[in-house]
């Protein structure tokens, strides 16, 4: 049997999704700047995709605005609102453990001339308040916290300090990159405070390609692209009809049946840590303590160090039973290097090389699940036996 436990990564689209693409694609498929009715028909599909992440996020319409995924919505937030906002000041605030689409994106903006503070977090893979409070100053911009660490799981206290940086500094941004935490948490920015929000279509059992940015409306932002002046001159460029309906269906679906598929994702998460526990030297990270089953942390999300077997050995080894997980971040995965979740945790050398994760989805099933441990059973002695030699 197949078992696809790298949800983190990417999903499978739902049916109802792949159809409404299908059609959009093959029958509605005008432009949407067209004044003609085939023209009309695709703006009222984007019509429909707003309404419909503005009703998710209860926020306005004109706040949502469509790109071609986490990685640019990442990169319009933080380079955009960086640029147009630089009179008021050049500090930037994120943290350690953040996805390469923020991490990197602050590094060019230290190359120009941008000051970052990347706050620390514990061996749980959370930030603290404090550190947030005292690396605060009259010249911080914009503050960048990821929702849901993609690795280990781990929550940032986002409403908290959402509250803090608003009480501190009005006027500072608050951006969020909820890539892995939109579908898995009910996320209202206006009552965290919350001036930008990322969010990414294919972690959603939606289709690749498009993203959303939440924007507050009253935030000062630079646009990237410049062209025929779509999406109220922010993104310019041929509105992706498909894309947009695609992911709002998604969202929509997800949403429909949130406290249903979260029981399910958590009855996964608990079952496999159960069958996980069983094996001789694996440690599942980002645990709080007094907390067995990951209280606190993703649903979807099990990070396993695996002592003594190297995790791409490990991982290959699965994929020989169709068994998919992941080493890590996907997006680095062509580009191997230490975790910097998992430094920033305290994990040692023989941590960040042993290091596995399992993420679940609605489809996951328990069958899939007992398959993988007895897998897992079968081969961790084996490989480490080889290991030794």
């Amino acid at each position: 049997m197949e078992a696809y436990l790298d949800n983190s990564a990417t999903t499978r689209v739902f049916p109802e999704v792949a159809e409404l693409m299908t059609k959009i694609m093959c029958e509605d498929y005008g432009n949407p700047s067209s004044l003609h009715m085939k023209g009309v028909h695709a703006e009222n599909y984007l019509r429909y995709a707003k309404e419909t992440m503005a009703r998710i996020l209860k926020v306005n319409e004109k706040e949502i605005l469509f790109t071609s995924g986490g990685t640019e919505s990442d990169n319009m937030a933080l380079t955009g609102c960086a640029i147009a906002n630089k009179r008021r000041g050049n500090h930037l605030i994120t943290t350690q453990i953040e996805h390469p689409a923020v991490q990197q994106t602050m590094h060019y903006l230290e190359s120009q001339g941008f000051r970052v503070t990347y706050l620390p977090v514990n061996g749980y893979g959370q930030i603290s308040l404090e550190d947030l409070q005292r690396a605060m100053t009259q010249d911080t911009i914009l503050v960048s916290i990821m929702h849901t660490n993609n690795e280990i799981g781990s929550l940032q206290p986002v409403a908290e300090a959402g509250a803090l940086i608003k009480r501190m500094s009005p006027n500072t941004l608050f951006h969020v990159d909820a890539v892995q935490g939109f579908g898995k948490s009910k996320i209202y920015p206006k009552r965290m405070g919350i001036d930008l929000l990322s969010v990414s279509g294919h972690k959603i059992h939606g289709p690749k390609g498009v993203g959303v940015l939440y924007l507050g409306e009253k935030v000062k932002m630079q646009p990237l692209f410049h062209g025929g002046g779509q999406q109220y001159n922010l993104r310019s460029g041929t509105d992706n009809v498909p894309g947009a309906a695609g992911l709002a269906k998604a969202a929509e679906l997800l949403y429909q049946h949130f406290d249903e598929d979260m029981e399910h994702l958590y009855h996964c998460k608990k079952y496999f840590m159960d069958g996980v526990r069983k094996i001789d030297g694996a440690t599942v990270n980002g645990l709080f303590p007094g907390k067995p089953y990951g209280e606190g942390t993703a649903p979807h999300i099990v990070s396993v160090t695996f002592a003594g077997v190297r995790s791409e050995v490990l991982l290959h080894a699965l994929e020989e039973k169709e068994i998919y997980v992941s080493a890590g971040s996907a997006c680095a995965a062509r580009k191997p290097q230490p975790s910097a979740t998992l430094k920033a945790i305290g994990a040692d050398k023989s941590r960040l090389e042993s290091t596995i994760r399992f993420s679940f989805s609605v489809y996951t099933t328990e069958e899939e699940l007992y398959y993988t441990l007895q897998a897992l059973y079968d081969k961790i002695p084996m490989l480490r036996k080889y290991a030794r030699h």
